[in-house]
C-alpha cells in the first residue's frame, strides 16, 4: 500500500529521477554520499567548536595525544570517563594520520577531530538505505536514505567532534541485521556469518563509543517484537553466543585500567 501510494503521488519527473538514481545499488550509494557530503560539508572546516562538549573532546583527544597515553582520558587536571575511550581512539587516529601526511598544526585544527563525526553521518546515511532495503523497494530505500541525509540534528552532530553522529552510524548498522533476521524468519538457516559480524562488531563498537546506549536501542526493538509476535526464537538467528565475545570486549573498555 506504500509503495502504490508513493508511485501514484510522485511527479513523473521526480520519478524518472528516481528511476534515474534507483538504476542500481552502486549509483543510489554514490548520489546519497554526494548528497550528504553537500549537506554536512558547508561549515565544517570554517565553524569554530560552538559546542562545550566538543571541545571538551578535541581537548581531552589532544591531550591524550601529547601523553601518549591512550587509555586514561583527561580533560586538562581532571578525569573525563563520561564517555568511553573510542571516540577519543577515532579523533586521535585522525589527527595522528593528518600529522603524518603533513597537515600543519594538526593538533590545533578543530575539524580534523570532526571527521569521524563526519564519517558516521555518511556511513549512517549509507546504512538507512540499506536498512530499508529489508522491506522497501529500492526507490523507496533511496528516499529514505535522502531522508536522514538531509535530517537537519544529523546535519549539526555531523559538524561537531562529539559521539552521537558514530553511535548512529553503529545502531543503524545493527537495526540493519536484525531487521533482516526478523523479516526473514521463514528460511530455515540462520543469517550470514558477514551479517552476525557486522551487528555484533557494531554493538560492541557502540559501547566503546557511548556505553550501553546501544543495548538499550536494540534491545527495546527486539523485545518490543518479540512482545507483539509472543515469541523470540528469532534472536537466535543472530548468533548471539558469538556476539558475546564483541560485546565482552566493548564492555572491558569502557572503564581504563
Amino acid at each position: 500500500m506504500i509503495e502504490r501510494f508513493a508511485r501514484s503521488t510522485i511527479p513523473k519527473d521526480l520519478g524518472a529521477a528516481l528511476g534515474f538514481a534507483t538504476a542500481s545499488h552502486a549509483r543510489a550509494a554514490l548520489l546519497l554520499v554526494f548528497v550528504a557530503l553537500v549537506s554536512y560539508l558547508p561549515g565544517f572546516f570554517n565553524i569554530p567548536p560552538v559546542d562545550r562538549d566538543e571541545a571538551r573532546f578535541a581537548q581531552a583527544t589532544k591531550q591524550m595525544l601529547e601523553n601518549g597515553d591512550y587509555i586514561d582520558i583527561r580533560f586538562q587536571d581532571e578525569v573525563r570517563y563520561k564517555k568511553p575511550v573510542g571516540i577519543y581512539w577515532l579523533q586521535a587516529a585522525v589527527v595522528k594520520t593528518a600529522e603524518a601526511v603533513g597537515v600543519s598544526e594538526a593538533r590545533s585544527t578543530i575539524w580534523l577531530y570532526r571527521v569521524p563525526s563526519l564519517i558516521g553521518a555518511i556511513g549512517a546515511t549509507l546504512l538507512t538505505y540499506w536498512t530499508a532495503l529489508a522491506f522497501m523497494s529500492r526507490r523507496s530505500a533511496f528516499l529514505a536514505g535522502l531522508m536522514i541525509a538531509t535530517c537537519l540534528l544529523l546535519n549539526i552532530e555531523a559538524r561537531l567532534a562529539k559521539t552521537d553522529a558514530f553511535l548512529l552510524l553503529c545502531c543503524t548498522a545493527a537495526m540493519a541485521v536484525m531487521a533482516r533476521a526478523y523479516l526473514r524468519q521463514g528460511e530455515r538457516r540462520d543469517i550470514p556469518w558477514s551479517h552476525a559480524a557486522i551487528l555484533w562488531t557494531a554493538i560492541a563498537a557502540g559501547i566503546l563509543i557511548k556505553g550501553p546506549l546501544i543495548l538499550m536501542v536494540v534491545g527495546v526493538a527486539a523485545l518490543a517484537v518479540s512482545i507483539a509476535d509472543r515469541s523470540g526464537r528469532w534472536i537466535l538467528r543472530l548468533r548471539p553466543l558469538v556476539g558475546d565475545i564483541a560485546r565482552a570486549y566493548g564492555w572491558q573498555t569502557i572503564t581504563p585500567a
